[in-house]
């Protein structure tokens, strides 16, 4: 018995559940779309105290996508949706660029958890959370904040999507979380 080469193995007996693996594969998780801040900012915020006082944001730790292709959450699309939320609750007077704000805030992801495949898709968040005051360099807060979400096939049937739905939860949460907490300070 002479061995397979590549033309039998792939165009012989094995060639359609190979093909329908495959095109299952592709059907199901298709490429990866990266997060977005509309999706990552919190739907509705009230702060227990609002902030007269500006601030500057600073996101650093993420990446759009992992090894595998599995939508991540970028540093500018993170930025985007805290100084969306920040904006639309009044929270502080108003968001700056660069480095002429009263307040410094520095979120750091640390760690994504997600799942490679599944019906249930929860992933897995922690963010480093600085507020600075910007004059005196003095930290005013610091906080590790874990969050999660959980997205599922009645989310969204595509798996793509379904991955997308859930990291933007985890960050959503975890915007509300720090917000939240920096809503309780005595600025």
């Amino acid at each position: 018995m002479r061995p397979l080469n590549i033309k039998d193995r792939f165009l012989g007996k094995h060639y359609p559940p190979v093909l329908f693996v495959v095109v299952l594969v592709l059907m199901l998780y298709g490429c990866s779309t990266t997060a977005k801040h509309e999706g990552m900012t919190p739907l509705t915020f009230e702060p227990g105290t609002k902030h007269p006082k500006t601030v500057s944001i600073n996101v650093v730790g993420g990446e759009e996508f992992d090894g595998l292709g599995r939508p991540q959450i970028s540093n500018g699309a993170l930025k985007q949706a805290l100084a969306d939320s920040i904006t639309k609750s009044q929270m502080f007077s108003a968001v700056i660029e660069g480095m002429k704000s009263d307040y410094f805030l520095m979120i750091t992801i640390f760690s994504f958890d997600q799942p490679v495949f599944g019906f249930s898709f929860t992933v897995k968040m922690e963010a480093g959370w600085t507020l600075k005051d910007a004059v005196s360099g003095e930290t005013v807060w610091q906080e590790a904040i874990k969050s999660e979400n959980t997205a599922t096939t009645e989310d969204a049937f595509a798996a793509r999507t379904r991955l997308r739905l859930a990291v933007e939860g985890a960050a959503r949460n975890n915007i509300s979380q720090g917000l939240e907490k920096i809503s309780r300070l005595n600025l």
